[in-house]
Order: C-alpha cells, then structure tokens, then sequence
C-alpha cells in the first residue's frame, strides 16, 4: 500500500506532464475567447446548440511534412509508390460509416464516434493525408518496438499510435516546451522512469528505451484512474490536471449517479490542447486501419540492413566512426538518435552504438584506429592543462578610508615575497620595543613602591 502511494505522490509531484498545458479557468470569459481568430493549429467544434468551441490540434499534427521526408530514414528508405493513382481524391462516408469502422477495429479501450472525432478523421485524411504516407511508411519501422514494449506489460496494442499524434512519427521531434522523442518525454519525467538525459546523452531519443519507459509510464497512469481514456487524457497534460478535472466535474454535477471519472463526461474542464488529444488518438487508429479507404497510399518501405551493436569503454566521435569506415555520418546518426552532440561517451560508462550488421566486424577491426583519428580535434577536451607563470602575479591590498573599498593591485611573486618579509620584520621591531617599554614601566613601578615604603619606615 506505501508503495502505491508513493507512486502517486511522484506522479502528481512531477511536472513531467508529456506536454505542458495551461490549467483550464473555469471563469474564462467566453466572449474573450469569440475573439481569437482561428489559426491552422485550432479547429473549431459546434455542438447541437450551435455553441461554438475552438480546440488545438496536437503539436505533431502541425508539424511540416518536408522536416519528416528530409530526415535521412525517409530518403533512404522511403519512396512515393508509383502505382498510386488516386492519393489526391478523398471520398466521403455518412456517420454510420465511421461508426462501424470504429467498432470493427479489435481494441479493448472505447473508440466512439463524435463531431469532434470527426473533425480530427477530416484532418487526417485530408490536409495531413501526405503526412499519413509518410507515417504509414514509417510505422514498417517503429510499430514492432511500439507493439513489443506495450505487449511486456499487458497493455493495449492500439496504444502503439500514441507516437503518431505526439511525434508524427520523428524520434528527433521537439516540442515548443522541451518534450522531446518519439514519446515526447518531458526531461522530469524521462528521468524519473530511468531515461539518461545529458549534454552528451538523450534517451528520450532512442526508440527502443524510451518505449519502454513510455510502457511504464502508461501502465502507471491506470493503476491511479483506471479508465484508458483518462490514462491518455492525462499523458498529455499530467495526471494532476486531469485529477483537478475530476474534481470541478463532480462539484458541479447535480446528479450524484454520474460517473464523473470519464473522459467525456469532464470534457469541459480539460485544457483545450487535451480536449482534441483523446480525439485525436481515435482519429490516428482510424485513419492508420482505413487508410485506403481515402485514398491514401503508403509510402513504399525499403527495409533497412539488420543492425547489431558494439559496446566501447572510450569515448568515440561518429565522425571517427564514419571516416574509417568510409559510412555516411547521417546513417550513423539516425541509428544513434540518442548521442545528442555525435558523442559516445563510453569513457563514463560502456555505451552502445548501433551499426549495420556488415560493419560491426569492420568496426571491431579497426578500433584502435578508429578511436585515434583525428581525435585532437574532435574529442578536443583537455585532462590536464598547465598554468602560465610566464607572468608573475601577486596581491597588495591598500587600507581604505572610512566610507570606501579597499583596492587591490597584482605585481610580481617575487615582490611579494620581499614585501611580507619586510612586513614581518617591521612587526617584530615593533613588538620588541613594545615588550622593553613594558619591562622599563615595570621597573620603574616597582623602584618607586620601594622608595615610598622606605620613607614610610623612618617616619615611623
């Protein structure tokens, strides 16, 4: 029982929310808000009221489809599929169609359909359908780690597509906040689930350990609120927000019966971005599943060389690695997303680097040499350095007068060593003749006591 208490404590303690979020007022004036423009980040929801609603887009559904085909995974092994003839033509379908879509996908978590879901179903498979492409292209690469990690601890399998609205699908996304990796991460919260964050180092970058810590992550999430909607919900924008949530929902709810702790049911009280987030997410595993029903054509996958890892105790530069090995340092980046500054620091601790199959052996064979090349100027950081004594210093200070600082001037060591030894010998001159001074008194106090009782004496 400790135990799960603590781990709420951390949970709810740590601001490494998955993507910060502003705290929704519930005195937020609505006319305030009939102000702001719509920009393409937002989309604007109408209820059957005619109550209109703007809601933002997640940041990854934002992101320009140029920045994902640019990395070098795309344009080394992703190609448009010429066979496609249709990927500009998006048809249309009635509500039951989505409906029944949505129902047929084999999932345990809640998939509905609603006008907002829909908004997000349109945005995907119209303006962003190119960046579909790319992401169905990519998924050949990242599904498998997503599905092994979420399967070691018993989660849903559709939870795989949580990368899809956070990352589009880049394991080098950023966020406008920090969140950074496939998983967006916040660096508090990385850490807390054991993901190294350095200068040198960001795991949060690597797919295999940061889908993991995501795994863990998610598992946590629904030990505290036991519904996979709020677990996504709260993902987002962490599990404190969406507790206050709860909170303002059943303060507010006349009818003692509601099941307060539901997504839709506190919908209101969430931060705008987490009100398209769970949406967004529905939308992703529809779009991913029926992709070809509008038309959108995968990207062709040309499956990358298997790959295995080598383990250095000294600290490496890709740069090394690539010229030696006569390998595209680009290549070697997107295998080692993680090395932020193209640095393996094995001197700190044994590190991985992830190389083509092929190359592993080569690397093994070539290491000294690899570990040599140009090392000066690119692990140009020095262990020991000497100091200039070219130059002499030393330090006087000059007594300051009442109501102003000290100065202090710097001349030469030498100098320095004759000024305080005559600094010394002025002392003890000093002191000597104050000692003298003292036994003179002294002896003058005492003679005059004696010649004082002399007198006394023959008075007497």
């Amino acid at each position: 029982m400790k135990k799960y208490l603590l781990l709420i404590a951390m949970l709810f303690a740590s601001i490494g929310a998955m993507q910060a979020q502003d705290i929704f007022d519930p005195d937020e004036d609505d006319e305030e808000e009939d102000e702001i423009e719509m920009t393409e980040d937002e989309v604007m929801v109408v209820d059957q009221e005619g109550n209109e609603e703007m809601i933002d887009f997640p940041e990854a559904m934002t992101y320009d489809l140029d920045s994902l085909l640019n990395m070098y995974m795309s344009k080394a092994y992703l190609s448009q599929d010429e066979d496609c003839r249709t990927a500009d033509e998006n048809p249309t379908y009635d509500r039951e169609a989505y409906i029944d879509r949505l129902r047929r996908i084999p999932a345990i978590m809640e998939l509905p359909y609603n006008d907002v879901v829909q908004k997000f179903i349109d945005r995907y498979a119209g303006r962003l359908r190119h960046s579909v492409s790319y992401m169905l292209g990519a998924s050949n690469f990242y599904m498998p780690i997503f599905e092994e990690a979420l399967d070691a601890y018993g989660l849903p399998l559709e939870l795989r597509y949580l990368p899809v609205i956070e990352s589009a699908l880049n394991p080098k996304a950023v966020s406008r906040v920090g969140a950074t990796g496939l998983w967006q991460f916040m660096l508090v919260t990385g850490k807390q689930y054991g993901l190294e964050v350095t200068t040198l180092v960001d795991e949060r970058r690597d797919p295999v350990k940061s889908s993991y810590a995501a795994a863990r992550y998610l598992r946590d999430l629904y030990k505290i609120f036991g519904d996979w909607s709020l677990v996504i919900a709260a993902y987002n924008c962490g599990p404190g927000n969406i507790s206050k949530a709860i909170h303002r929902a059943q303060t507010a709810a006349k009818d003692s019966t509601v099941n307060v702790k539901d997504y839709w049911h506190i919908y209101p009280y969430l931060p705008r971005e987490t009100r398209g987030y769970v949406p967004a997410f529905i939308a992703a595993n529809y779009i991913m599943t029926y992709y070809s029903a509008h038309n959108i054509c995968a990207l062709r996958t040309k499956l990358p060389a298997t790959t295995d890892t080598v383990v250095v105790n000294r600290n490496v530069h890709l740069a090394q690695i690539a010229a030696v090995l006569d390998l595209d340092i680009e290549m070697l980046r997107s295998l080692n997303p993680q090395y932020r500054r193209d640095i393996v620091p094995g001197l700190t601790k044994p590190s991985a680097i992830k190389l083509a199959m092929n190359d592993v052996t080569r690397f093994i064979d070539n290491q000294d040499s690899i570990c040599n090349y140009n090392a000066s100027e690119l692990l140009s950081r020095r262990d020991e350095v000497a100091v200039n004594e070219e130059v002499l210093t030393f330090t006087t200070y000059k007594k300051a007068k009442k109501g102003r600082k000290a100065t202090v001037k710097r001349k030469g060591r030498r100098a320095t060593t004759r000024r305080a030894t005559a600094r010394k010998a002025t002392t003890r001159k000093a002191t000597t003749r104050k000692a003298t001074a003292r036994k003179t008194t002294a002896r003058k106090k005492t003679t005059a006591r004696k010649a004082r009782a002399k007198r006394k004496g023959r008075r007497r």
